[in-house]
């Protein structure tokens, strides 16, 4: 004798009721699977915020290196004490040097680091112009994104945050948000 039970479930996919052949997900089992999905996210997102700052600290540092080296260069070539001359390029063009110094011999301005015309006549060895770079171009600061940098003099002290106007012995980003570290990004 056939069993009512059995020939109901094993009916096919003619049938009109498949218990057994069913096959999907469940409203519970997306559910859950969204909620594992927004809480791997919600811990994802912190990382991704501390690697983007990370990533513009980075940039900060190189940024102000490059300057500063450029400045330490342009100071070595350009060294001098009130009116006496003493970097190699100073004596060599002695109007450039009054025009495009301070007393200090460090930089009027961070432009002057992009382009310098020497005034001592032939383009030495191994240049093909009258015309000294330090900077291809002065860089972005990451912070505000502008290439408007805070400029401090030779005789300033080194919180000062006005710039005499005189020469370029150092520059700090005028951002006031506080590093990773705790310090202002102002005092690195």
């Amino acid at each position: 004798m056939l069993n009512p039970y059995r020939s109901w479930c094993n009916m096919g996919e003619s049938g009109w009721n498949k218990p057994a052949t069913m096959r999907g997900v469940t409203l519970i089992e997306l559910l859950v699977t969204l909620v594992i999905m927004f809480i791997l996210a919600s811990v994802a997102l912190p990382f991704t915020k501390i690697s983007a700052k990370r990533s513009q600290e980075l940039e900060l540092r190189q940024s102000l290196r490059t300057v500063r080296i450029a400045i330490d260069n342009f100071r070595r070539d350009w060294a001098r004490d009130g009116s006496i001359l003493l970097g190699p390029l100073c004596v060599k063009n002695q109007l450039s040097c009054k025009e495009e110094t301070g007393i200090t011999g460090y930089p009027k301005t961070l432009e002057t680091l992009l382009k310098v015309e020497l005034s001592g006549g032939e383009a030495q060895v191994g240049e093909q112009s009258n015309i000294r770079r330090y900077l291809r171009k002065v860089p972005l600061d990451p912070m505000t994104d502008t290439t408007e940098w805070g400029i401090r003099c030779y005789q300033d002290e080194p919180d000062e945050s006005r710039w005499c106007g005189e020469d370029v012995f150092d520059i700090y980003t005028t951002s006031d948000r506080i590093a990773m570290d705790g310090t202002p990004y102002r005092e690195w």
